[in-house]
């Protein structure tokens, strides 16, 4: 991207007409796949061509589509060229409060997560195969017209309830058994996230009291959201909760972050609610509460959690699933 706004895209031949289609770039420029392929010394003729030569240029060191590796040798091939400063969360930062065609697009995902979870809660019973559970979500979403989200949705069962990211090898629902889900809404690359645990068969006292924890740590953290606050806020509101219930040894170190338009490997995107973050809340900021309880001492799993918007004067959720412990 230019001073004077021209913007040139260098990628793969696979992805050319993948931008031609999806984005307004016309200057895309292919690096040939070859065993001494140096496309960071395409970068440097491109970058020439454009005139910055000697000047200082931002690099998102911080980046998945960056690797150490290619990192070493872009910063190789620019030294002597041009001076590189360390650009990371600059493009987040400008994404992070969503337009009001943005918002539209995160609430049409609020939809279709409630859509997916309508369809958990239907076919969450004793016998119920997690992988049926995991396709009648997903196909929520899809035939909706939504999209695949940028990362897999969390299903366990069991044990398996435990776990905050997924695994391989799906199980049946027992009798006795809880079904933890982590999973996202899709529309347009934005999402909307929800966390749940449903209860199969009558719950244990101890499970309904982390699952009341877990709903009454999610409203403190809503009431803490507000502008013009910090974001660490937020987790301080759940800790206090969680932990005046005797529970910090069974909660996490976070409680949230930032969604918006991502792509694999992770819909997660900065801020992140963690103790101590200063960074202010904004309205038109699109945050993910979760509140997760994981008691390994029993084996018994608590979570909730909702997308929501910051307003003037608070936070509107777009998701609107109830908190309710659902037990079938």
């Amino acid at each position: 991207l230019g001073a004077d706004g021209r913007m040139a895209l260098l990628t793969r031949a696979p992805d050319l007409r993948q931008a031609e289609f999806t984005s307004v770039l016309e200057d895309i420029r292919i690096w040939e796949d070859a065993a001494d392929a140096r496309p960071e010394n395409d970068l440097r003729a491109m970058l020439a061509e454009f005139g910055v030569a000697g000047g200082r240029l931002g690099v998102e060191w911080l980046s998945y589509g960056l690797p150490a590796a290619l990192g070493f040798r872009l910063r190789e091939a620019l030294e002597g060229f041009a001076e590189l400063g360390d650009a990371s969360g600059l493009v987040d930062g400008l994404r992070v409060v969503k337009s009001p065609a943005e918002l539209e697009y995160v609430r049409k995902a609020g939809e279709l997560a409630d859509r997916a979870y309508d369809e958990a809660v239907r076919l969450a019973r004793p016998g119920a195969f997690e992988g049926d559970i995991l396709a009648a979500m997903q196909g929520a979403v899809l035939r909706a017209g939504g999209d695949e989200p940028a990362n897999e949705t969390v299903i366990g069962s069991g044990p398996g309830a435990l776990m905050c990211r997924y695994y391989s090898g799906r199980r049946h629902l027992g009798d006795d058994d809880q079904l933890m889900l982590e999973f996202a809404g899709t529309w347009r690359h934005y999402h909307a996230c929800l966390m749940r645990t449903i209860r199969i068969g009558p719950p244990p006292e101890r499970q309904r009291f982390l699952h009341d924890a877990a709903v009454e740590a999610l409203a403190a953290c809503r009431e803490a959201l507000r502008p013009g606050r910090p974001v660490g806020e937020v987790f301080d509101a759940h800790a206090r909760v969680l932990d005046a219930r005797g529970l910090a040894e069974h909660r996490m170190n976070a409680c949230g972050y930032s969604l918006g338009a991502t792509f694999a490997p992770v819909w997660m995107d900065s801020p992140m609610f963690y103790r101590g973050n200063p960074m202010l809340a904004a309205p038109g900021m699109v945050f993910f509460i979760h509140i997760i309880i994981f008691d390994s001492d029993v084996g018994l799993a608590a979570t909730t959690g909702t997308t929501t918007v910051v307003t003037e004067t608070g936070n509107e959720p777009v998701t609107h699933a109830s908190t309710e412990l659902v037990v079938n």
